[in-house]
């Protein structure tokens, strides 16, 4: 199949198909005589564990790594479950911050009066921050 084929197939756009390829994830596929790319069955496969990697916020190292141990038949699992386990200690860390980040917004908003009085803490907050960089 051609790239467009392939990439509604997998559910990965043309241009991403194209950037995997480029980076390695996806090895070079054989081309017609004209220069059309021809996807087969395995690289689609493949195109769809990067894309539910990607879903799942893995990265393009991690997504590398575990494209190689899916290909290797004689791989211990005990590797993909450390990148898995990782990555999930890193989300749990991210989500912390990112409740941390709401609760601060929740507050400065609920200082805020929002009504047409210039006042307001968010900006106030937000300037503080500008000027500690500076």
């Amino acid at each position: 199949m051609v790239i467009g084929e392939a990439a509604k197939a997998s559910g990965v756009s043309a241009k991403m198909l194209r950037y995997y390829e480029s980076i390695g994830l996806l090895p070079d596929v054989p081309r017609t005589a004209s220069g059309y790319r021809t996807y087969g069955k395995r690289e689609v496969e493949t195109l769809r564990f990067i894309r539910r990697a990607r879903d799942l916020g893995l990265s393009m190292d991690r997504i590398r790594l575990l494209v190689g141990l899916w290909h290797d038949r004689e791989r211990p699992s005990r590797e993909v479950k450390r990148i898995a386990l990782e990555h999930v200690r890193e989300l749990y860390v991210r989500i912390s911050e990112l409740t941390a980040m709401c609760s601060t917004l929740e507050e400065l908003a609920g200082a805020c009066r929002g009504d047409n009085r210039p006042d307001c803490p968010i900006l106030r907050d937000l300037e503080r921050g500008a000027r500690s960089v500076s």
